[in-house]
């Protein structure tokens, strides 16, 4: 199966930007859609955005429509989530997935979660 690895997060205030990768040691990354999830502290983990194998069908959770970017080199096997105009609200762990076994935005039908990257966003 696909690993995933997720780095680029960090401590930012309100208004910066981040970027993050997810990048994936494993040489089928282009036969995969791919998704960004979160999770806020005592919160469950939400989704954020996805991003079909091709670079297309993308998805975004309206509470970052507008200020982050999903997108993917599948030549380097990586995706990435740029953030922008960031808010507190958008603290927590940022995770990578493959989609595995159906459409929609649940984490259920997503798997080969990454360890996940620290966004902290201050005020």
């Amino acid at each position: 199966q696909v690993q995933l690895v997720e780095s680029g997060g960090g401590l930012v205030q309100a208004g910066d930007s981040l970027r993050l990768s997810c990048a994936a040691s494993e040489g089928t990354f282009s036969r995969y859609a791919m998704g960004w999830f979160r999770q806020a502290p005592e919160k469950e983990r939400e989704f954020v955005a996805a991003i079909n194998s091709y670079g297309g069908g993308i998805d975004y959770a309206d509470s970052v429509k507008g200020r982050f970017t999903i997108s993917r080199d599948n030549a380097r096997s990586t995706m990435y989530l740029q953030m922008n105009s960031l808010k507190p609200e958008d603290t927590g762990i940022y995770y990578c997935a493959a989609r595995i076994t159906g459409p929609g935005r649940s984490a259920a039908v997503f798997g080969s979660w990454g360890q996940g990257t620290q966004v902290t966003v201050s005020s």
